[in-house]
């Protein structure tokens, strides 16, 4: 057998180089990467704001203030009750999303707030506007959620731990 020559061995590596970047097959690595971060970026933005609807914390507005602009600027009545059920999905979705326990259904609460974000309030200052906050931030967290949906929580969550679990009693509740 010959061996192949210094030139061939590097070309094949440079193919198989770009073979890997420019695979659209996606990696258990790589999708499991992707799930987390994503997670801890929604988790560290809805907790702060959740966290500031709820109860005022990192100077938020709190659940007063919060109903206040619920109803005023939202235009959403009662505006106590959506100040609740904003800031329980903001601050319950965080909170889902760091332990990976229900991710798909958080991930998608979390979207459905987004929307309603842009729908209520940022839809009218365009994508972005210099004076005032416009849609880009809720259309990123939306994007995010969205990965979640589709991927789920990955390896590292309760999620999949709960899935292996459930996965190995139903081999053994097959019948022989």
């Amino acid at each position: 057998m010959i061996a192949p020559s210094r030139g061939t061995t590097r070309a094949a590596g440079g193919r198989s180089l770009l073979a890997a970047t420019f695979s659209t097959e996606p990696s258990v690595l790589g999708t499991d990467i992707a799930a987390v971060s994503v997670r801890i970026a929604l988790v560290w933005i809805f907790t702060y704001y959740g966290a500031g609807k709820l109860f005022g914390a990192f100077n938020g507005p709190g659940i007063h203030q919060t109903s206040l602009f619920m109803a005023s600027t939202a235009h959403l009545h009662p505006g106590g009750l959506f100040a609740v059920v904003a800031g329980v999905i903001e601050f319950g979705g965080a909170l889902a999303l760091a332990l990976g326990i229900a991710s798909r259904l958080a991930a998608l609460a979390l979207l459905g707030d987004q929307v309603m974000a842009m729908v209520t309030v940022t839809w009218a200052h365009g994508l972005h506007s210099s004076t005032t906050a416009g849609y880009e931030l809720n259309l990123a967290l939306v994007a995010m959620a969205l990965v979640i949906v589709g991927l789920g929580a990955g390896r590292p969550s309760l999620d999949a731990l709960i899935g292996r679990r459930l996965r190995a009693g139903s081999d053994d509740d097959r019948p022989a």
